[in-house]
């Protein structure tokens, strides 16, 4: 929990302005009962109406300096405890944007939401909970000790005696209680990724007629965070009746003790008055306390799993070297081999050579699971090589800042994401301040034009999350203009037409040529009139190169291409 504390320390001023607030509280709440004893003991039984109104009037002030000092805590240990989260929310969301896409392969989005938001809350309200029960808990159990004793030297030891009995009770309560809340949590993003899963697939799951098998599916996780629940709230539940319990005898015995001595004459009705007053202080003290370890074991389990994140080192080593060339688009792959993972037995990729100069057309094509997109993906280092290297104009691109060769390089994946906002959002996004021109000579190029143009609002349409009220095609030429509105100097499209039809594609192609004639082409494609007009053709499979030349002389000599050629256009190769 220190490193959470930091957070909040940040924030010292309202931090220590709580705990204060809360003191005055707990003071006057502490002082009532001697002034309550005192209008019993000599108000009451002489009769003196008089001291009876001074002190009721006293009392009265007393409790609106406690209301003020309650609700200035209250507000300063808020101010504290959401600035501390929402720093702490900040750390999180800055860390995840920071690692590599290895290292989020390795984390299930379900996980990393249920940390940004559920764990968070935890650390939250444990701090909100701390300035404010944290204070006035101890504060209030010593000070119900001190003035039972100064009021009753054998009733402070009465007091003493259940305080070391229920501080037992709680203890053990709270150290077999506390794993099972790094369970609950663990359950808690089991939950959220299958929520997650279904949302993203709703439209699968309802064309296959599967929502009672995904209803089952969330179910199975549901129960089981449930039943973690109940068996974590089970070891809780013990603590308010046992206190409760013991503080009730407490009372039984002041007054059966405090009866005799009143008969005796050693002790006086204020006297037992005041000595419950503390004694119902006390109870709502330890219940506090409580809560409090309550709070502290899910806080706990809940820290551990941010700090988890907050530790965790990209697996991408930036550079930092301040020397930023303009890049020209050369790439070069010498020897290339990569894996997903050090403990992976699969090699993805193997011995890849190629070379491709500055304003080429190079075309990727193979078979699903060739290796195509991975291939891709290296040359603007989302993953870095397991072997040999990868060069941009001569430079290895692990020599060159990552956010220099990312704004260079322009990536169109072929599931194309589109953000909630407007379709000129969309497209200049990267560059907010991008003009109108822009956006809509690259919106030509990609022929997104048109769907501007059908459009009442034109560039200020808005669009719903992930593009929902586009088809398929549509996103992808919107995710094509995107690319294009940054004139890259390396344009990588992976299979970004997948969902556009053959004359639309011709149209994108062409106005490539026309008015990208100096930026390098990555083309990964599937059909093979997608690279028929492309400077040079690879052929992977397998994770190999197979095939490299044009499509005239991949046609007569590699029989992968030709296998490929048969099979999408039904044609006999011709000699």
């Amino acid at each position: 929990m220190k490193r959470m504390f930091d957070y909040l320390f940040r924030y010292w001023k309202y931090a220590l302005l709580a705990p204060v607030f809360m003191f005055v509280e707990v003071a006057v709440d502490l002082f009532q009962p001697l002034i309550m004893q005192k209008i019993i003991d000599v108000g009451v039984k002489n009769q003196d109406i008089d001291l009876i109104l001074r002190y009721s009037a006293f009392m009265l002030g007393l409790t609106l300096i406690g209301f003020i000092g309650g609700a200035g805590s209250g507000l300063f240990s808020t101010v504290a405890s959401q600035n501390a989260g929402s720093d702490i929310r900040s750390d999180l969301y800055s860390k995840v944007q920071s690692l590599s896409f290895m290292n989020l392969d390795r984390i299930e989005t379900g996980h990393l939401i249920t940390r940004l938001t559920n764990d968070v809350v935890q650390i939250q309200q444990f701090f909100g909970m701390l300035l404010r029960m944290m204070v006035r808990a101890p504060f209030m159990m010593v000070g119900s000790v001190i003035l039972t004793f100064y009021v009753s030297f054998r009733f402070g030891l009465i007091l003493i005696g259940m305080i070391l009995v229920l501080m037992c009770i709680i203890m053990v309560v709270i150290s077999r209680a506390r794993h099972l809340f790094k369970s609950v949590q663990k359950t808690v993003d089991k939950v959220n990724s299958v929520m997650l899963e279904n949302l993203k697939g709703i439209r699968v799951v309802k064309a296959f007629v599967r929502q009672d098998y995904e209803k089952k599916r969330f179910e199975k996780v549901n129960v089981e965070l449930r039943d973690f629940q109940i068996e974590a709230m089970r070891k809780f539940a013990v603590i308010m009746p046992v206190i409760h319990l013991t503080l009730n005898l407490g009372i039984v015995g002041v007054l059966w003790v405090g009866g005799y001595d009143v008969v005796a004459g050693t002790s006086t009705i204020g006297e037992i008055v005041a000595v419950i007053n503390y004694i119902t202080r006390l109870l709502f003290a330890l219940m506090m306390i409580g809560m409090i370890f309550f709070q502290i074991s899910r806080a706990g389990a809940s820290s551990e799993r941010i700090i988890e994140i907050l530790d965790m080192e990209p697996t991408l080593e930036e550079t930092h070297s301040d020397l930023e060339a303009q890049i020209c688009g050369e790439i070069e792959f010498e020897n290339v081999t990569f894996t997903y993972s050090d403990t992976s037995k699969e090699t993805v990729l193997s011995d890849i050579s190629f070379k491709v100069n500055a304003g080429e057309t190079l075309a990727i094509l193979g078979a699903t699971g060739s290796g195509k997109s991975t291939l891709v993906q290296l040359i603007p280092r989302f993953y870095d090589v397991t072997g040999g290297r990868i060069c941009i104009d001569g430079r290895d691109v692990r020599e060159i800042p990552t956010n220099h060769l990312r704004r260079a390089i322009a990536y169109v994946q072929q599931s194309a994401l589109i953000f909630s906002g407007t379709i000129a959002s969309n497209i200049a996004y990267g560059k907010p301040e991008m003009k109108e021109s822009v956006i809509l000579r690259a919106a030509d190029m990609a022929q997104a034009r048109m769907i501007i143009d059908d459009k009442a609002d034109g560039l200020e349409t808005e669009i719903g999350q992930r593009g929902v009220n586009l088809s398929g095609g549509q996103k992808q030429r919107v995710s094509i203009a995107r690319a294009l509105a940054h004139e890259p100097k390396i344009l990588i499209l992976d299979d970004s037409t997948s969902a556009v039809d053959v004359q639309t594609e011709v149209l994108i192609q062409n106005a490539l040529k026309e008015a990208y004639e100096n930026t390098t082409v990555i083309l990964v494609a599937q059909r093979i009139s997608s690279v028929l007009d492309a400077d040079r053709i690879i052929v992977l499979d397998d994770g190999r190169i197979v095939g490299e030349g044009k499509h005239s002389d991949l046609l007569r000599e590699n029989p992968v291409y030709m296998d490929i050629y048969r099979s999408q256009l039904g044609e006999e190769v011709s000699a």
